[in-house]
């Protein structure tokens, strides 16, 4: 293993697999199946309600359809349970590890590398998706940061990650799509970083020296020629 690096961590959603994709469509599908089961909206009208909803309850809310029915003063089980049934068929059929993802992290193993998987979120939700990427075993650990005063850029998980393999945070890696949580959280606590920006994804701008990172990845393969 080339340099100082023996542990590479690695972010979840649209680092490992393109969640952005997997959720705008599992949304838009949900809703052509809500107007097709009854509810009386266009479906660029009940996606917009939808998304403002998503946003002021947050994504972990289990209710998002039941408020966009409120929204049309609507109570219809049918309705909440065709959008259900095709938000969660979508979901699944996206989740899906980028192409480069396996192949990228058996080079990594194969050199000797430590791996890990640094994420906030839901345990169980977290632990879903990697078991369907078919993930769960490539990692040596998996850090899932529940409560919010412990979720990234703080340097709690970071620090934790690199405690759980022996190891001094210098000596790790973190890649991820975030420079406000994934590149900050992990400078601070010491790490090397590199940040993925995958085709038609938004393009960041750091607003201080922590969200700078060493790296900037169009894939995951890359790495091969930073390590």
């Amino acid at each position: 293993m080339a340099g100082k690096i023996k542990a590479v961590f690695f972010d979840l959603d649209d680092t490992l697999y393109d969640t952005s994709v997997q959720v705008r469509s599992a949304r838009e599908n949900a809703v052509k199946a809500m107007v097709s089961a009854g509810l009386d909206a266009t479906v660029e009208d009940a996606l917009e309600n939808l998304r403002g909803i998503v946003n002021k309850y947050g994504s972990n809310y289990s209710h998002h359809f039941d408020e966009l029915l409120k929204k049309y003063c609507v109570k219809d089980p049918k309705i909440i349970a065709a959008g259900i049934v095709s938000y969660h068929d979508t979901k699944t059929a996206y989740l899906v590890p980028y192409a480069d993802s396996i192949p990228t992290l058996l080079w990594l193993r194969d050199k000797g590398c430590k791996l890990g998987v640094i994420t906030d979120g839901i345990p169980v939700k977290q632990w879903e998706k990697l078991i369907r990427l078919g993930l769960k075993d490539m990692f040596h650990t998996v850090v899932i940061a529940e409560k919010p005063e412990h979720q990234k850029p703080s340097k709690t998980p970071f620090k934790k990650a690199a405690q759980t393999l022996n190891l001094e945070t210098s000596q790790c890696m973190m890649v991820g799509n975030r420079l406000d949580k994934d590149i900050e959280g992990a400078k601070k606590a010491g790490m090397t970083t590199a940040l993925l920006v995958k085709e038609g994804h938004e393009i960041q701008k750091p607003k201080n020296k922590a969200q700078e990172p060493e790296y900037i990845l169009e894939d995951l393969k890359s790495l091969k020629s930073v390590l």
